[in-house]
């Protein structure tokens, strides 16, 4: 649909600085050191712009002209040679660099014979930054409360939530099947188990447990490691890691204002059978570690502490980032996490590409503004039902609605506005006379999506209110409905002059919810709608959902094909996602996750193994194909869209998949927006009679003229301020921008 609402201009734009921005994603600094016979500094940890923490890891490639003893390192002009060993690559050194400034700091490679006319030369320059951050995200959010004691690193050090670095191990108990603490001065516990890894090597199943705090967050890293045998690190391979990282991203969508008290897909610390770091076989927790993988996540990696996919990402990549100066370079990194987690995934790999090479978002959502825009419609569709004069069957309501059932709208709509529009509905974390109030405390914590999110879409200058990127002017409810015959006219009339808006504190209004025309340019140009470009047509993306459309529940199926449908308008093939729908065993989706034999985490732990085996055929891809191209020509034999049922029977046949589970809609495609679902704010045109499938009168006509007296939306046209990313890597709060007049589109 796209396609034909757009031009190929955007298609190439992407393609040319994507490619770039892959590069410098990874680190990699040319400067003065391009050319045969130079020497090139690369920095293998992150970005040189982007380095925290005071040191980096650094590999200097060195001519075959030039040996390695003849190369000279220096920081800042202090010689920091003798960091440097032979790295695993042919002609090359890696050093872990520390002691960095804060600020630009400038490394420097040349050789003994620098003095000589024409001795190689590289600078590379390194901006060093906080361990407590920020680096890109933008002012950090004030107040916040610590939360170190959850994870037993005891009190913060200081207001950034510090703690100390805590290692423990624990193993994998043969009689109770859970993580136990182990002592690793004693002799081992006669239920230890053992595993196998991808790499054939069998060993104790013994997991190495670090946590710490980076970025105002506690994070976790856990692998499988013997004490007493050599740890991995940037230059030697040793038994327990396979060279692969997953990094986990949990659910829901709130508003922060805490440090957290879980940790990626994993249960609260000191509930079930493990710390937080380590479930039990949660996901993909003891699925991957007992095989090699290593396993990382931070609190504020999960969207039910903090619905920010910037600090998400930041976080992510300064965790990474102490994870590759201290154990080495994954070959690759696979993203995993379902609901929220599925949010961060696709926008990360959206707007900070080279973080996550594959990515498996399970009960997916393409961001998280299109994820709240259906439920507040839900919301106001429920209260209009409600007062109306008129009857509404169930049928009639569902038809509205968009969905298999209209449990989807009656069970999620009010919960969700209360989750992401009502900014006094703070964590409990939060002391309650911090938390705002239109009264006693007009200056207080707001606890809304738009609020959270205040560093990229700005703040009113009137109000201080972060700017709202929600509306709902000129949507015609249950235009669908209406043309397909389902309901009358007089009811279509009724409903949306009913219908109404939320106002800036979330409370139901008379009026349409007028977006901010500087938050919805922001949200299209910062990827916070996800269009379906920037790094995701280079990533393999295997999508894996419960059906859980039959019960009413949020994970509403149909955003899997909204997803698809982005990246077809925005790169003209969608060949590197594979949706996988799996029949469900509960309603709520819990016993999915919980229950060994159920087909959920059969069709979860399939897609992982494929993804594993696809991004092991693109690292040992060295041809002259584009990174797109190698995604697509190493996906892996008989890997389709798919679906499992109850009984485990897995049918690759997309039509019986589609029988088995039917995809609906939602509101807003019920209105009549197209299936790319990507309008914010759309353009209106004049009502016009022939929009409508039954005759309206002339009374009929006129109200529905007063009811939306500029017009009704056109979704034949993009919508308002809708234009592709600015850029990827942005750092916040954005400069010289952000002062468009909201002038001309109002109702």
């Amino acid at each position: 649909m796209m396609m034909s609402r757009d031009s190929e201009w955007r298609r190439a734009f992407a393609i040319v600085w994507l490619a770039a921005s892959l590069l410098l994603s990874r680190g990699v600094l040319a400067d003065e050191n391009e050319g045969a016979g130079k020497l090139e500094l690369i920095a293998l940890s992150t970005r040189p712009d982007m380095v925290s923490g005071g040191d980096v890891l650094v590999q200097v490639k060195v001519p075959a002209a030039t040996r390695l003893d003849q190369v000279v390192i220096s920081l800042n002009g202090r010689n920091v040679t003798s960091a440097f060993r032979a790295g695993a690559v042919p002609g090359s050194l890696v050093g872990l660099v520390e002691g960095l400034a804060l600020g630009r700091n400038t490394l420097t490679a040349s050789s003994a014979g620098r003095g000589q006319r024409g001795a190689p030369t590289a600078r590379m320059a390194l901006v060093n930054h906080p361990i407590t951050g920020p680096i890109f995200s933008g002012p950090q959010q004030q107040p916040f409360t610590c939360e170190t004691q959850t994870f037993g690193l005891g009190a913060p050090l200081d207001a950034n939530c510090s703690a100390p670095t805590k290692v423990q191990y624990l193993y994998r108990s043969t009689k109770t099947k859970t993580f136990l603490p182990l002592d690793p001065n004693a002799v081992h516990p006669s239920d230890l188990g053992s595993t196998t890894t991808t790499e054939g090597q069998t060993m104790p199943y013994i997991v190495r447990l670090e946590t710490g705090t980076i970025n105002r967050a506690v994070y976790q890293i856990a692998f499988l490691h013997e004490p007493g045998t050599p740890l991995p690190d940037p230059w030697t391979i040793t038994p327990g890691w396979n060279r692969r990282l997953v990094y986990t991203f949990g659910g829901g969508c709130a508003a922060g204002y805490h440090q957290g008290r879980t940790i990626g897909q994993a249960a609260p610390a000191g509930t079930g059978g493990g710390p937080s770091g380590v479930p039990d076989d949660l996901w993909l927790g003891d699925y991957a570690i007992s095989r090699g993988f290593a396993m990382a996540s931070t609190s504020l990696n999960v969207f039910g502490t903090n619905c920010n996919d910037v600090i998400s990402a930041e976080s992510m990549a300064m965790v990474k980032e102490h994870f590759i100066k201290s154990f080495g370079v994954p070959r690759y990194t696979i993203g995993d996490g379902g609901s929220g987690g599925s949010m961060q995934q696709h926008m990360i790999v959206l707007n900070y590409p080279g973080l996550l090479d594959g990515i498996l978002p399970l009960r997916s959502f393409p961001d998280s503004l299109t994820f709240q825009a259906p439920l507040t419609d839900c919301a106001l569709l429920d209260r209009a039902f409600a007062t109306s004069t008129l009857s509404w069957t169930l049928d009639q309501k569902t038809a509205v609605a968009g969905s298999r059932v209209y449990d989807y709208c009656r069970i999620n709509g009010a919960s969700w506005v209360a989750q992401t529009l009502v900014p006094r509905n703070c964590d409990t974390s939060l002391p309650a006379s911090l938390v705002y109030n239109p009264i006693t405390n007009p200056q207080g914590a707001r606890c809304t999506l738009q609020d959270t999110l205040a560093n990229v879409f700005g703040r009113d200058p009137q109000t201080g209110f972060g700017r709202r990127s929600l509306d709902n002017v000129g949507v015609q409810y249950g235009l669908v409905a209406l043309n397909a015959g389902k309901i009358t006219v007089d009811q279509f009339l009724d409903l949306n002059h009913r219908l109404g808006g939320f106002d800036i504190d979330g409370n139901i209004v008379p009026a349409r919810t007028m977006g901010d025309l500087n938050a919805i340019r922001l949200a299209y140009q910062t990827g916070q709608l996800d269009n379906g470009g920037g790094g995701l047509p280079f990533v393999p993306m295997i999508d894996v959902r419960p059906y859980l459309d039959i019960a009413g529940n949020v994970h509403d199926s149909v955003r899997s094909p909204i997803m698809r449908a982005r990246l077809i308008a925005e790169n003209g093939s969608a060949d590197n996602q594979v949706i996988v729908t799996a029949a469900s065993i509960d309603p709520y989706g819990i016993g999915d996750i919980t229950t060994p034999t159920s087909p959920f985490r059969t069709a979860v732990r399939d897609a992982f193994d494929a993804m594993d085996r696809w991004l092991a055929n693109i690292v040992s891809d060295h041809s002259a194909l584009s990174p797109a191209d190698k995604v697509i020509a190493n996906k892996p034999a008989g890997l389709v869209d798919m679906c499992y049922t109850l009984n485990l029977r897995k049918i690759t046949d997309s039509a019986q998949c589609l029988q088995l589970f039917p995809h609906f809609g939602n509101p807003r495609l019920a209105a009549g927006e197209p299936l790319i679902n990507d309008v914010l704010k759309c353009e209106l045109k004049p009502v016009n009679r022939r929009d409508y499938a039954q005759p309206l009168v002339d009374a009929q006509f006129a109200q529905l003229k007063s009811i939306f007296p500029h017009g009704v939306c056109d979704y034949s046209r993009l919508g308002v301020e809708q234009q592709p990313l600015k850029d990827t890597w942005l750092s916040y709060p954005l400069h010289g921008d952000d002062e468009h007049e909201d002038e001309g589109h109002d109702d």
